[in-house]
């Protein structure tokens, strides 16, 4: 059904008019006359905790952002998402990486067939699989276990595992190393294969379809590496598949029983949760990835069961609209304060931007506002020392998520307390800021002349009123983690409904792999070139002109 305008709505009107004075306040204001502002705007769900006090609205606020959530459909989409409804209209799919994670016994029907036994299916066959090269029982050529794991993939076949690895690096097999390639980057592939050894090397290549062409290409090239150590007989013991293309998986020299099936209702963005996850199964073991996907699967029931004005993804995808729209906030940046989730930020730039990045409705109609923030950011204390100065003094407004652990994997003193003080202290500062009367006082206390202290009143003062959310859990296990993914996935999946967008498609993606395909051809001679740009004409000379040197 055609969503009218979002701009009509007549609740989208009702919160423009609202943010006319909401634009203005002072969150320091806000909590001063609200001692119950923390316990009101603060949600638990599945082992995670939800402050969004510490942005610029209040409960009148919320309630007209629920309004519109309503008005929008967000509880009727999600119904139709979690059913299996083909909500994804261009590719004309279904979208349910919700089905990966539902416990065995349940049923989801699909198009007549009940799905749920399928996907068990498929992990008691990485459950087994993953089993045998853990205990070392599934052997190299030579008769040696496995040491090194190399996932080939890119885009959601690379993100989405690479990360969880990384995140759970605490719970990792001692005596196996992964590694990740995805970049067409020959650099990229080449500092993998430099630190392993044939013999003792697996080889997962994830692609739905077994073409993709830079996974193909960086496919071909471990193949080719491999065999200059061995036969095309091992092959079968040191390279597996994620696919759904079994002919080119055999082609490939892969054993058909190792290959790892998946489905077109999930999108790569969605995957990791599939056997695309292979990765984190071998890293930690299925029991560890069973509670990976119990995690996610209790945020799934969370968002599935709680009343708008209480469901975690729901909040925290509407008052990121609020920011984005009411507030001008051009991009969000990802702040965890937790190593392990490093690659985190990463892994939601394509999640939140390849999702909501649309210029036009689900009917084909140009938006008519803004849509998806750029996502950005880095690991505190890190980032601390890199852009946070922008983000507390510079002339935009950076909403920033906040993601902490209450209590480490670790057991080093004093680091924890650190790290904590740390994130508490800046979330608290970006709301607070400094006036300039504050500055003085400080200034004045250091004896400084009344000349100097106006000269650093400007530079040392902090606007503050810089909105953030903080999401805590108690640990980072992988039950904690799939709940975080699957808390970003419904927020991101909310706000597309609000922009009536398609989440699911990705066809801006496709228009620069054509254009590569190309110029390939055009660099290596084996077609004339093109007429293009003067620009692109002369990048090409150039870069033909090196070959040769």
């Amino acid at each position: 059904m055609r969503q009218p305008a979002l701009t009509s709505t007549a609740s989208y009107q009702a919160l423009a008019a609202h943010a006319v004075d909401a634009r203005q306040w002072q969150m320091r204001q806000l909590f001063a006359d609200n001692d119950q502002r923390f316990p009101q705007l603060t949600v638990d769900a599945a082992g995670l905790f939800l402050d969004y006090s510490k942005n610029r609205l209040d409960a009148d606020t919320m309630a007209r952002l629920i309004d519109l959530a309503r008005e929008r459909g967000v509880d009727t989409q999600r119904d139709a998402m979690l059913r299996g409804d083909k909500i994804n209209l261009t590719e004309h799919r279904a979208v349910l990486h919700t089905a990966l994670r539902l416990p065995r016994g349940k049923s989801l029907v699909i198009d007549g067939r009940d799905v749920v036994p399928d996907v068990h299916a498929v992990l008691d066959q990485v459950r087994d699989f993953t089993d045998k090269v853990r205990n070392g029982t599934w052997l190299g050529y030579s008769g040696k276990p496995i040491t090194d794991i190399v996932n080939v993939g890119i885009g959601g076949s690379d993100l989405g595992p690479k990360m969880a690895v990384l995140a759970l690096r605490s719970f990792a097999h001692p005596r196996l190393k992964m590694h990740f390639v995805s970049n067409v980057d020959g650099h990229d592939m080449d500092a993998a294969l430099a630190q392993v050894n044939p013999e003792t090397t697996l080889f997962i290549i994830a692609s739905k379809t077994f073409t993709t062409a830079e996974t193909m290409l960086n496919a071909n090239t471990a193949r080719s590496w491999f065999l200059q150590s061995a036969t095309e007989a091992d092959l079968a013991r040191h390279f597996v598949a994620v696919s759904t293309n079994l002919e080119s998986v055999k082609a490939f020299g892969i054993d058909p029983a190792n290959m790892f099936p998946f489905w077109d209702w999930v999108g790569g963005r969605y995957s990791v949760w599939s056997a695309i996850g292979l990765s984190v199964a071998l890293a930690v073991g299925f029991g560890y990835f069973s509670d990976f996907l119990a995690g996610a699967h209790a945020m799934d029931e969370h968002f599935r069961e709680a009343p708008l004005e209480q469901n975690m993804p729901v909040l925290l995808a509407m008052v990121g609209f609020w920011n984005r729209e009411f507030l001008d906030a051009g991009s969000l940046s990802i702040a965890p304060y937790h190593q392990d989730l490093n690659r985190f930020p990463a892994y939601l730039q394509q999640l939140d931007m390849e999702s909501n990045g649309k210029r036009v409705t689900r009917g084909g109609a140009a938006v008519d506002t803004a849509t998806c923030p750029v996502v950005w950011g880095e690991c505190g204390t890190n980032a601390q020392h890199a852009y946070f100065q922008l983000l507390h003094q510079g002339t935009d407004i950076t909403p920033i998520d906040f993601i902490a652990a209450l209590r480490a994997t670790h057991d080093l003193p004093g680091h924890h307390d650190a790290l904590l003080a740390n994130c508490f202290a800046q979330s608290e500062a970006f709301m607070t800021g400094k006036t300039g009367d504050e500055v003085r006082a400080d200034l004045t206390a250091q004896k400084l002349s009344a000349t100097e202290i106006e000269e650093l009143v400007p530079h040392k003062t902090f606007p503050g009123n810089r909105p953030s959310n903080t999401i805590l859990m108690d640990q980072l296990t992988p039950l904690t983690l799939g709940a975080l993914i699957a808390l970003y996935e419904h927020k991101t999946f909310v706000q597309g409904v609000i922009w009536d967008v398609n989440s699911f498609d990705q066809w801006g993606v496709e228009l620069g792999k054509v254009l590569a395909k190309n110029i390939q051809a055009e660099l290596q001679g084996e077609i004339q070139p093109a007429r293009h740009d003067s620009s692109t004409n002369g990048l090409i000379i150039m870069a033909k002109a090196a070959q040769h040197l």
